[in-house]
C-alpha cells in the first residue's frame, strides 16, 4: 500500500502540505477517493444528476466563421459578434486559420510534461504570480480554503525573447510548440480584437491618433498561456476542475480537447458547453466589459470533471499591458450610459485574488461602480 493510501484521505494527522503538490502527484499515488481538502460544501458541488436527466443543459455557443469575418460577410458577422458578446460572453470560431498539426504539437508537448516525474514538474513551482513560468494546482492555492480537481502550467508570453529563457526545457519539444502555437493565437486574437473594436463603433472615427495608441496598446499587451491538466476524478460530483470564476483580461482564446466540462451560467443555470471539433472558445473578459462599459458581458464559467478520462485545455489569456490602467472607453460613456467602473490594473486584480478566497472567483464585482 503506498504511504498515500496507508490512512484515512481524511485523517486530520495527515500534513495537508502534500496537497500544494497537485492533483497528478496524489493520483500518481493511487488514490481512490477524492480527499476533504477537495470535497466542496453540497450547496457548491456540480449537480451532475440533474445534468444527466435534463438533455437541454447542453449549449451550442453562436459560431463566428472567421473566414468569414475577413470576406464580404464582415458587416454581418459583426453584427453576430456583437450579440454574441451581448448575450452569451461566449462564442465559438472556426475557419480560424490555425493549422492542426501547430494545435497537435502544443496539445501533445503539454500531455508529456504532465507526465512528467514530478520532481521535474516541481522545479516550476513558484508562489509568485508574476513569475514568467508557474507550475501549480487549484486555483489559488495559497488561500484556497477547498481544492480544485486541477494543474495548471501557465507561461508569460510577451515580451517572449524576455520569458523563453525561463520556459521549461522537457519534453524537449515543448518550448518549439509553445511558441508557435502562442504566435498563432496572438495573430487570432489581433484579428478578433479588430472585430470587437469595430462592433463597439470604435474603428473608423475621426480620432485617429486616439484610435492608434488604444491599437498599439492591444498589439504590445500582456498574452499568457495557461495549460490545465484535469486528472479523472474518482467521484466527481464532489468537486469541481475549476470553480465559478470570471477571466480578468480582455479576450481568452480557450483550446479544449474533445471531452466536455466547461459551463457557463446562463439563464441561472450552469450549462455545458458542447465541444466543436477544429474550433477555439472564445469568452469576454472583465476587461472588455469594463471597457465596453458593460456592454458586453464578463461571464461567470466552471469547469467540471469526470471519472473516466482526463481532460486538457490551453487558455490564452490576452489583454492591455500589465501596467495599463483599464477604463470604460470614453466613446461608449455619455449622460445616457453613465460610467459603470471604477478604473483598474493587473496588481489591483492580483491583490485581490491573493488576499481572499471569494465566494465566486468574480474580480468584475469589486470594480462596479452600479449594478449592470
Amino acid at each position: 500500500m503506498s504511504p498515500v493510501m496507508s490512512r484515512r484521505e481524511d485523517d486530520p494527522s495527515i500534513d495537508n502540505t502534500r496537497y500544494q503538490k497537485g492533483v497528478r502527484h496524489l493520483c500518481e499515488n493511487g488514490i481512490t477517493s477524492v480527499p476533504r481538502k477537495y470535497i466542496l460544501p453540497v450547496s457548491d458541488r456540480p449537480n451532475l444528476n440533474e445534468r444527466q436527466n435534463l438533455h437541454d443543459l447542453n449549449l451550442k455557443l453562436p459560431i463566428i466563421d472567421f473566414a468569414q469575418l475577413q470576406g464580404p460577410e464582415r458587416s454581418q458577422v459583426l453584427k453576430n459578434l456583437a450579440k454574441a458578446c451581448e448575450e452569451y460572453g461566449f462564442f465559438q470560431v472556426t475557419n480560424h486559420g490555425i493549422p492542426m498539426g501547430v494545435i497537435q504539437k502544443m496539445i501533445d508537448a503539454c500531455k508529456r510534461f504532465f507526465d512528467l516525474p514530478f520532481e521535474d514538474r516541481a522545479k516550476y513551482m513558484s508562489a509568485d504570480m508574476s513569475a514568467p513560468v508557474r507550475y501549480g494546482t487549484s486555483f489559488n492555492q495559497k488561500n484556497d480554503g477547498v481544492f480544485c480537481w486541477r494543474d495548471f502550467l501557465k507561461l508569460v508570453c510577451n515580451p517572449l525573447s524576455d520569458v523563453l529563457p525561463y520556459w521549461p526545457t522537457s519534453p524537449a519539444d515543448l518550448r518549439e510548440a509553445a511558441v508557435t502555437y502562442s504566435q498563432q493565437a496572438k495573430f487570432l486574437y489581433i484579428k478578433l480584437v479588430e472585430a470587437v473594436l469595430e462592433s463597439l463603433g470604435l474603428v473608423g472615427t475621426t480620432m485617429k491618433e486616439d484610435e492608434d495608441n488604444v491599437w498599439k496598446e492591444f498589439q504590445d499587451g500582456s498574452h499568457l498561456m495557461v495549460v490545465n491538466c484535469y486528472p479523472s476524478c474518482p467521484q466527481p460530483d464532489l468537486t469541481l476542475g475549476m470553480p465559478p470564476h470570471s477571466d480578468y483580461g480582455f479576450l481568452t482564446i480557450l483550446l479544449q480537447d474533445e471531452v466536455e466540462g466547461l459551463q457557463i451560467q446562463s439563464q441561472g443555470k450552469w450549462v455545458t458547453v458542447e465541444p466543436l471539433p477544429n474550433s477555439f472558445v472564445v469568452n469576454v473578459g472583465d476587461h472588455l466589459e469594463i471597457f465596453s462599459n458593460g456592454r458586453y458581458k464578463s461571464v461567470l464559467h466552471r469547469v467540471l470533471v469526470n471519472s473516466s478520462k482526463s481532460r486538457m485545455s490551453v487558455a490564452s489569456l490576452h489583454s492591455f499591458g500589465f501596467d495599463r490602467v483599464v477604463r470604460p472607453s470614453s466613446k461608449l460613456v455619455d449622460e445616457a450610459n453613465p460610467r459603470r467602473y471604477k478604473d483598474t490594473d493587473f496588481s489591483s486584480f492580483l491583490e485581490y485574488v491573493s488576499s481572499c478566497e471569494p465566494k465566486r472567483k468574480n474580480f468584475l464585482e469589486s470594480r462596479k461602480l452600479t449594478s449592470v
